[in-house]
C-alpha cells in the first residue's frame, strides 16, 4: 500500500468516530486535504474539521446555494470569477477575480462571497490534477470607495477566516492589478484579519505595468490581459455551466458539520466571540 493510501486511510478511521463530521467524504477530498497540509495527518484533521464546522456556521455563504436562483444568475452577470485553466511551471493555479459591472449599488458583499464558493467548491470537487499551489489575481479596475463602504467587517472577518485557515487551498501569491488610490484605505481594512504569512504574498502593480509577468507567464492570461487562455466571458461561461452541472449537489449541501452532535463541544467560531470594534473608514 501507497503512503497516500496508508494517509488516506488513517484519515478515514478518524473521520468515522467524528460523530458531528459528514459521512460521504470521498478520497478525493481527503487526498486535497492531505495535498494542502503538506501531508501532515494533524494538520488535515485540524483543517477538514474546521473546513466542516466553520461552513455549518456561517449560513450566510453556504446555505440556499441554488446556483439557478435568479440572484445568483445575476451575480454571476456582476463578477468574473475565473479559474485559468493552465496551470504554471511550478504547478499552481491562477485565479483571476474582477468586478464585471462596476455599480456599488449592485454590490452585496454576501452574495459575491456566496458565489466565489460555489465555484471554489466545484473546483475542489472536481478538480482532476491538484493543484501544488493557488495565485490569486484581483482587478481593481472599477472598484470604488462606495465597493468598500459596503463590506460589513463580521462577514469579511469570517470570509478571511475561512479561506486562510479551512479553505483546501496552498496560497502562494496575491497580486493585485490596475491599483487605485483607494488601495490604502483597502488594505486599512483587510490588514486587522490578514495572516502575517498572507500579507507577505502581496504584490500590487499599476495601472498599464507589465510586472505581473515576471511572476505568471503572460500566455496563461485571459485574451484581455494579453494572454492566450481564451476570452474572459468564454471562461467565466463554462464555468458557470460546470456550478449549474451540479445544482443537485449543491442543493443537498453535504459539505456542512452538524456542530450539535462534536464531542468536545468547543466553539468552532470563539474568533467571533465578543464585541467587534467599531472601525471608522476616513
Amino acid at each position: 500500500m501507497s503512503k497516500l493510501s496508508t494517509d488516506i486511510s488513517t484519515i478515514r478511521a478518524w473521520l468515522n468516530k467524528q460523530a458531528h463530521l459528514p459521512d460521504d467524504i470521498d478520497d478525493h477530498l481527503i487526498e486535497r486535504f492531505l495535498t494542502c497540509s503538506d501531508f501532515s495527518l494533524e494538520r488535515t484533521k485540524a483543517t477538514m474539521d474546521l473546513f466542516f464546522c466553520l461552513r455549518a456556521d456561517t449560513p450566510e455563504f453556504f446555505t440556499d446555494r441554488d446556483p439557478l436562483h435568479p440572484r445568483m444568475q445575476e451575480v454571476f452577470t456582476l463578477i468574473d470569477l475565473l479559474p485559468l485553466p493552465q496551470l504554471t511551471s511550478q504547478g499552481y493555479k491562477c485565479f483571476l477575480y474582477r468586478l464585471a459591472d462596476p455599480d456599488p449599488d449592485r454590490f452585496i458583499f454576501n452574495d459575491y462571497v456566496k458565489n466565489f464558493f460555489l465555484v471554489g467548491d466545484v473546483r475542489v470537487k472536481t478538480d482532476t490534477v491538484i493543484p501544488k499551489g493557488e495565485i490569486v489575481i484581483f482587478d481593481m479596475k472599477g472598484y470604488c470607495f462606495r465597493h468598500l463602504t459596503r463590506i460589513t467587517i463580521p462577514t469579511l472577518r469570517k470570509y478571511m477566516h475561512y479561506t486562510q485557515e479551512a479553505h483546501p487551498v496552498r496560497l502562494r501569491q496575491i497580486h493585485v492589478i490596475n491599483v487605485s488610490p483607494l488601495l490604502d484605505r483597502t488594505m486599512a481594512v483587510v490588514k486587522p484579519f490578514l495572516k502575517s504569512d498572507v500579507a507577505n504574498m502581496l504584490h500590487f502593480h499599476q495601472p498599464g505595468s507589465n510586472t505581473l509577468q515576471q511572476f505568471v507567464p503572460i500566455d496563461l492570461l485571459p485574451e484581455e490581459y494579453g494572454g492566450k487562455a481564451g476570452t474572459v466571458s468564454d471562461i467565466k461561461e463554462s464555468w458557470k455551466a460546470k456550478v449549474e452541472k451540479h445544482r443537485d449537489w449543491f442543493l443537498s449541501n453535504p459539505w456542512l458539520a452538524k456542530n450539535s452532535k462534536r464531542t468536545d463541544k468547543r466553539n468552532v467560531l470563539n474568533f467571533m466571540e465578543g464585541s467587534f470594534r467599531t472601525l471608522t473608514i476616513d
